[in-house]
């Protein structure tokens, strides 16, 4: 059973039988939207600058290699995976995983993607907070992502206030996450670019460029942020609603 059919079978207590508009859809459009958008930005930003080779000749992997060293950290394993954009870096294991679009490509592109996965690198060896709490949350942000909706569709069902209550608390970890990422990929992103400048990688004239790849790829993360924004205020405007009509 979905969200969706919950809050149109009755979900407020009118019963099977009666026809209900739920008008928080609205918000549940506004995040697709934003997310869609941000995404289809961030292909397209991708594509147009993968077709630009970058005048270093470094592909992805080269150039990450090269930023490491730079920045003194010679214990980062460079590593090839399978996908598109499935790149990250895992600070667990101190390993930068590069995709098939990324790795062996000397793109514009890759070489940006590469950094940035470098800026994680750099932020980690670097004692960097946010990252550090980024990762202390994964765990209960990965809980609540994957109860919270449950739990609340359980409460609005058998109207059970303090059960779509725990609902939002379990959301509220999800949302956490989000905004303690926004910040660590936009510090990466601006760690990408002044590396990529003063390791030579990039020239002074593709440096707006690839600026241009790397803000489009954290507007995915503002988007990302917003949408969970969205929901969470959709879930209590639900279950103010419940409240409200027992």
């Amino acid at each position: 059973m979905t969200f969706m059919t919950v809050a149109f079978m009755g979900g407020y207590g009118y019963g099977y039988h009666r026809f209900y508009f739920d008008w928080t859809y609205i918000l549940v459009i506004i995040a697709v939207i934003f997310s869609t958008a941000a995404s289809m930005k961030m292909k397209s930003t991708f594509g147009r600058y993968s077709r630009v080779p970058s005048r270093s000749g470094l592909s992805g992997a080269e150039a990450a290699q090269r930023i490491l060293q730079a920045a003194g950290i010679f214990d980062v394993q460079i590593r090839h995976v399978r996908g598109n954009l499935t790149d990250h870096y895992n600070p667990k294991n101190k390993t930068l995983a590069l995709s098939d679009t990324v790795y062996g490509s000397r793109s514009l592109a890759a070489v940006c993607v590469a950094a940035h996965e470098c800026g994680h690198a750099v932020q980690h060896n670097r004692g960097y907070a946010p990252l550090s709490w980024r990762s202390a949350i994964v765990p209960v942000a990965n809980l609540g992502s994957s109860l919270a909706i449950p739990i609340f569709i359980l409460g609005l069902i058998f109207s059970l206030p303090p059960l779509m209550k725990i609902g939002i608390i379990f959301f509220l970890f999800a949302v956490l996450f989000q905004l303690v990422t926004l910040p660590v990929e936009v510090n990466a992103s601006s760690r990408a670019l002044r590396m990529l400048e003063s390791c030579g990688i990039l020239g002074d004239d593709e440096i707006r460029s690839g600026r241009s790849v790397l803000s489009a790829a954290a507007m995915t993360y503002v988007a990302a942020l917003a949408a969970s924004l969205l929901q969470l205020l959709r879930l209590v405007i639900l279950a103010g609603g419940r409240d409200r009509d027992k």
